[in-house]
């Protein structure tokens, strides 16, 4: 039975070391929406067109990553998963394929978090550009596990 490994966790928490981890122990296939975004968009694309392009992505993808699981293959959704309706619908869909959703929690502290977003603005890699004032805003749009939900923590990387 294939698996969808689905990641939760805020920004800077450490979502980019596991999804590769994943990747090579369960010959999985990689799915990070914020890389698409910056190779499409750029590395700090305008705020105001941003949700339809990030929805856009997801919409792309969806039907690459069920078709992987319906074949068998493993996928690792490094989304983030900041919604429940979002972690809702996306087991829902795994569920549809004949598969299972394993989710991770993936949290460290916010100056941690902070740190590690600022280290990675600085890097020329393919990752998104995330201003101070961003964080906070959208720490705010981050709905909690909640009791229903089942899942494995995770440390953090120390990178």
């Amino acid at each position: 039975m294939a698996t969808a490994h689905l990641l939760f966790g805020f920004l800077g928490a450490g979502k980019t070391t596991l999804p590769r981890d994943l990747e090579h122990r369960h010959g999985a296939v990689q799915f990070t929406p914020d890389e698409w975004m910056a190779r499409l968009f750029g590395a700090d694309p305008p705020a105001d067109t941003f949700p339809q392009r990030a929805a856009a992505i997801l919409d792309l993808m969806e039907p690459i990553w069920t078709r992987c699981l319906r074949l068998g293959v493993d996928v690792v959704l490094d989304y983030g998963f900041w919604r429940r309706a979002e972690r809702d619908h996306v087991r829902y869909l795994v569920d549809q394929c004949g598969a299972r959703a394993l989710l991770y929690r993936i949290a460290c502290p916010d100056d941690e978090a902070r740190r590690r977003v600022a280290a990675r603005n600085r890097q020329a890699a393919c990752s998104l550009y995330i201003a101070p004032e961003t964080f906070d805003v959208l720490k705010g749009r981050l709905e909690p596990l909640q009791g229903d939900e089942v899942f494995l923590t995770v440390e953090p990387s120390k990178a």
